[in-house]
């Protein structure tokens, strides 16, 4: 029996986790497999390359973790008022980061929230929501200071 063919990964060490390889690194992985092999290498070497094009662009604006936690907390406290989650549903908003357009205002006094719910799927189904929702969490984004309105949409 013939020994096995070695395989890149035996010859070469892979990078790390914590770093995309190179376009080089890519390159010298030996491709002696498949006729192909030299030809995809170069176009994953292409691709590597078009990733790394934005990194000298500056980082967008990193969002306050406070005001993650507040949309978190409006959302599940929306959820608690109107009967859990078997019964009630936030709008898609209140599911992205920081609340999304539900995140209405930011000031002194916290972060205010304003959006619809209802039945679970109501959004998805193209049904009415049944509850509209005001809520107020405090700067730091860990306790709701009102619920300023709960009831039918307005």
């Amino acid at each position: 029996m013939a020994a096995p063919m070695a395989q890149p990964w035996d010859v070469m060490p892979l990078p790390s986790p914590q770093r995309m390889a190179t376009s080089k690194e890519v390159l010298s992985l030996p491709m002696t497999r498949f006729p192909c092999s030299r030809a995809v290498a170069a176009g994953t070497a292409a691709l590597v390359a078009a990733l790394n094009l934005g990194a000298g662009l500056p980082a967008q604006a990193q969002m306050a973790l406070s005001q993650v936690r507040a949309a978190n907390l409006a959302r599940m406290q929306a959820e608690r008022l109107n009967g859990g989650l078997t019964r009630y549903f936030t709008a898609n908003c209140m599911h992205q980061k920081g609340g999304g357009a539900c995140m209405v205002k930011s000031d002194a006094k916290g972060y205010h929230f304003d959006f619809l719910g209802g039945p679970p799927g109501w959004e998805v189904n193209g049904q009415r929501a049944t509850v509209q929702t005001r809520i107020l969490v405090n700067p730091a984004g860990t306790q709701v200071v009102t619920v300023e309105y709960n009831g039918a949409p307005r």
